[in-house]
This record gives C-alpha cells, structure tokens and sequence, in this order.
C-alpha cells in the first residue's frame, strides 16, 4: 500500500544525517548523500501527493500499535501539498549551498555540520506535516527547531549568535505554550490524537474549549510570526547564510501556518475566535508592510514582507469557509516559493554589490542582467501582479472575502490591497536603486581587489588565540609553525569566506572609498540553482488552474473532517468517541 511511503519523508532526512555525519570528512561524498536523500523525499511526496488526491487521506501506526496509542502519520491533500513543496525548495537550497561551498572553497574547511543539521531540519518539517496527533507535532517542531539554532549561528559571529539568542528565547517560549496546552488538553480528554480529539473537544465547556484553543493559537501564531508575536523574525533571519535564511524564510513560519490551519479546521470547527484571527491577519498584513517599507537592507526588507503575507494567510484561515481556506493553502503553497526565491537572489546581490544595502548599490542590471531578471520576476510574483500566481492568491482571498461580506472582512480585503500596493513600492525601491541607479562606485579589476581585500583584512586581523584556544588533535600542525586557533575559529572563518570571497568588500585605510567591490562573475551553480526556483514560482502560474482546483479539494476536506477521522481509525469512529 501507498501508506507504507508516508514514514519516508521523515525517515530518509534522518538516516541521510546519519550518513553525513559518518562522512564528515569527505565533502564531496556528503553533498552526494544530501542531495540524493532530498531528491528521493521529492520523489516519495509527489506520490503521496497523487495517492491523497485520488483516494483521500491514509494514515499509517508506526510500530503497529493501535490507535491512539502509536504514532499515527496521516497523508491528506494538505499535508501532502506542503511536502511537495518542502521538499522541492530544500533542494533548490542545498544546490544553492553546495555551488557556495565550492565557490569559496569550504568543502577544505572541517565545516562538516552543515549537511546533517540540513537533512535533520527537513526531517522535522516533514514529521510537523504528517503528525497524527499533538505531541509528535511538538516533537517535530522542536526537531526542526533544534536543527534551526545550529543553522542560525554557523560561523559564531557577533551578529548571528545575538539573532540566534532572540530566536532560541522567543522558541522556547512557543514551546512551552504549546507543551502546556497538551497537558492541559491530555488532562481534559485522555489523548493527544488529533482524531479522537475532533470528537472529544466539544463535549468540553465552552470556556475550557476557549482556553485550549487560545493556547494553541498563541504557540503556533509566535512560530508563523503573526503580529503582535512576530517582531523576533526581522532580527533573526537576515544575518543567516543565504541559504539558510532561504529556507528559514520558506518553510519554518509555514510550518507554524499548517498548524493553525490543521487545528483550526479539525479540532476547533466552531470558528470561536475567527473574528480575532482576523483582526490579526489585518494587523500582521499592514505592520509589516510598513516595516518593509522602512528599510534600506534589501534581507531586511523580505523579513518584513515575509511576516506582512502572513496576513493572507491567517485571514483566509479566519474567514473558515472553503473559498477562504482554498486561497490561503494556495498562498502558503505560493509564498514558499516565492520567498525561498528572493532570499536566494539576495544571496547573490550580495556576491555580486558586496552589500544587500541599497545605499550601497546601484548599477547591478548593467553588470549582470540575469541577476536582475531574477530579482525581477519573483518581486513582482511577492507584489501580486497579473497574471502571476501571487495575482491569483490574493485574487483568491480578496474574493472570498468581498463574498464573505461581513464589516470586519470587507476590512480586511481593503487593508489587503493597500498592502499589496505597499509590496509594489518596497520591491520597486529596490529595483530602482539597486539594478538601475548608476553604481556609487566603479568595481575594481582582480588584481586591485584582491590588493585592497588583503589590506582591510590586516587593518581587522585580530590577535591569535593563545593555547587556551588550540585544539590538542592538531598538534602535527603546531610542529610545522602553523598558528592554532581552535577548531571553533576555523567553523568561524569558513563561514565567513561565504560573505568575503567573489565581493572584496572591505574598509581600506587611507582611501576615500566607504567599500570597494570586484566584479567577478557569479558562481553557474548558485545562479543555476536560484534560476530554477525562479522557474518554478512562474510555473505555478501556468498550473494555477490546477492548483487551485487541488487546493479547493483540499479545503472541502478540512472542513469535512469525516475523512480524515476515518482514515485514522480506519474506518467509521468507534462508539465511545462518536459525536
């Protein structure tokens, strides 16, 4: 049976980490095992995919055990759909770090975390999508979460660790939420399984019902960045590698968009706090957007918009009627893309200007014109110009809540579009200064780059670290006069060459210049890898059709509910848990 697939996603991420770690020290055999382990997870989700869209949702018991005892993983379209396009940016990412890691050199370096951390982060994506019931949900999220803390602060800079600070503080805080609402709801109702609670909740008080669902909503709204919980993400995620704020920007608030969506529709069907959620996607659409407008870092900015969009999403999910809920997967799907996209292409301004400050660039369609039609077709997709599929999204939305008709939705649907409009304006303000404005300074040729690069690099050198900093396994290095500066320096430095190599940016004493920039062409298989994501948010246009019809589906199941119960019981409720 196809069932016995839906452990894959998880399972093949964790046996790939263990595989990588394995062969640490062979670069070239680790990046094989990650990309091969991601293509296959690509593979086994476009099944499941086409399984749960002609026969309805499957659920599996890992181990055997009965339900609710086991571990229940449950396919249905919208858990599907969302490893579909997990798995399909996770890989566009990994191409992207593996052509950085090549370009500058890291594959020399004992930077060997990456891979495993990668491949377990998507193994805790994968198990968030696919839990059966509460506590595996949280055991995904802090999977993931936990992978996440080591990504946010490769390299130790100054910058990274007090972003990773923020991150582990507010995700800790989440996490505590969400672990006392299982407590509570286990206390109140004997189980955690997501099927047996669609029937169990409603036979609670309504105040109790009112305060789960409360708890819940706060823990997953912090994880998605829903305003006023969502002033962490702006501060964490830029100061990232490219790639790992790429799929941090993809997928992690995602993750915490599917479980308001999931417990919302399965286990709190009476829309109790829909008028709320709305108000919240209003402010989280326009705060944000505003924040976005703000900034002259272009990483900066998409962080602004990321959480903006948010909006759509959570007011589609509060309008808690199929259109509604149809458009608001469709965003999620979308916005994925959409965002894994631009963060990727930031990378590669940054590469190309030596900076993401449009203070500090200009010329960049001149000097490489892919590069601006890469930035330019997924920031007019973020701004929802027709016919793009970010058009179609909020085209979607928009309509269901003109139909809708309520003050507080017609509102909403009004803010939407003045945020849209502020979407066009941030990204055209980049577009402006940073791909058409003449350059602030003329690039200089290799020899003189380097020249200047070696010169600010001996201005900023610091002291070596003394034998407290040395590492006692590279003794045979100390004997040939090698300086020792511990294997956390050498993480250090590696991670560093990523923002140093391809753009000699540097302060140089005694000059007029603020930076000094080489032009030297962009790395085929960063550029390879970003083109391909770009292709794949314009091919979600030319299957919008498609999409939204699958998304539709989606949604008449959620708010049906009776599948997804019987898949997991494998056939009609049993008597002590009918409604």
């Amino acid at each position: 049976m196809i069932s016995v697939l839906a452990p894959l996603p998880v399972l093949l991420p964790l046996l790939g980490a263990a595989g990588t770690l394995l062969v640490g020290r062979h670069p070239r055999t680790q990046r094989t095992v990650s990309l091969v382990v991601l293509t296959a997870v690509l593979v086994v989700s476009v099944v499941l995919l086409l399984q749960a869209d002609s026969s309805g949702p499957t659920a599996i018991s890992v181990g055997g055990w009965p339900v609710p005892l086991g571990i229940v993983l449950v396919v249905d379209r919208l858990s599907a759909l969302m490893l579909v396009v997990a798995s399909t940016v996770a890989l566009g990412v990994l191409w992207f770090a593996v052509g950085q890691g090549s370009a500058d050199g890291s594959e020399e370096t004992p930077l060997s975390i990456f891979h495993p951390t990668f491949l377990v982060l998507i193994a805790g994506v994968s198990n968030a999508f696919l839990a059966g019931d509460l506590f595996n949900l949280y055991v995904g999220f802090e999977i993931l979460l936990m992978a996440s803390y080591v990504l946010l602060t490769l390299g130790g800079s100054a910058p990274r660790v007090r972003a990773g600070i923020t991150y582990v503080v507010v995700s800790l805080t989440s996490s505590l939420i969400f672990l006392a609402a299982i407590g509570l709801i286990y206390a109140s109702t004997g189980t955690v399984n997501m099927a047996q609670l669609a029937t169990r909740l409603g036979e609670l008080p309504e105040g109790m019902q009112l305060l789960l669902q409360s708890m819940l909503l706060i823990a997953f709204c912090i994880k998605a960045a829903v305003f006023p919980l969502s002033a962490w993400l702006p501060d964490s995620y830029p100061t990232a590698p490219a790639p790992v704020t790429a799929v941090f920007a993809g997928l992690l608030t995602k993750v915490g968009v599917y479980a308001i969506i999931r417990t919302q529709t399965l286990l709190f069907p009476g829309g109790g706090l829909d008028d709320l959620l709305m108000w919240a996607g209003l402010a989280t659409m326009v705060m944000g957007i505003l924040g976005a407008v703000a900034q002259t870092d272009i990483r900066r900015m998409l962080s602004f918009t990321l959480v903006s969009h948010i909006g759509y999403m959570v007011f589609g999910i509060a309008l808690g009627t199929t259109a509604g809920l149809a458009g608001a997967i469709f965003y999620v799907a979308h916005h994925i893309a959409i965002q894994t996209s631009l963060f990727l292409v930031a990378g590669l301004i940054e590469r190309q200007g030596g900076s993401t400050s449009v203070n500090r660039l200009g010329g960049l369609a001149k000097r490489s014109p892919l590069l601006a039609v890469l930035f330019f077709v997924p920031a007019m997709n973020l701004a929802g110009i027709p016919p793009f599929s970010g058009f179609i999204g909020k085209l979607g939305l928009l309509q269901a809540g003109v139909a809708d008709g309520s003050p507080l939705a017609l509102t909403v649907v009004a803010g939407g579009v003045v945020t849209s409009l502020l979407t066009l304006l941030a990204v055209a303000r980049v577009w402006t200064r940073a791909f058409w404005r003449p350059p602030t300074q003329e690039p200089l040729d290799d020899t003189a780059a380097a020249a200047a690069s070696d010169a600010g690099a001996q201005a900023r050198e610091p002291a070596p670290v003394g034998a407290a900093g040395e590492s006692p396994g590279n003794s045979g290095s100390e004997q040939q006069g090698e300086p020792q500066t511990g294997r956390r320096a050498a993480w250090s430095a590696a991670w560093q060459r990523h923002e140093q190599v391809a753009t000699a940016g540097t302060t140089v004493p005694g000059t007029r210049a603020a930076s000094v920039r080489a032009l030297r062409p962009l790395p085929g298989v960063m550029v390879g890898a970003t083109a391909v994501m770009v292709a794949v948010t314009v091919s979600l246009t030319g299957i919008a059709g498609a999409l939204y019809g699958y998304t539709d589906r989606a949604a008449h199941e959620l708010l049906d509910r009776t599948p997804y119960i019987e898949a997991v019981f494998d056939g009609p409720v049993p008597a002590e848990d009918g409604e």
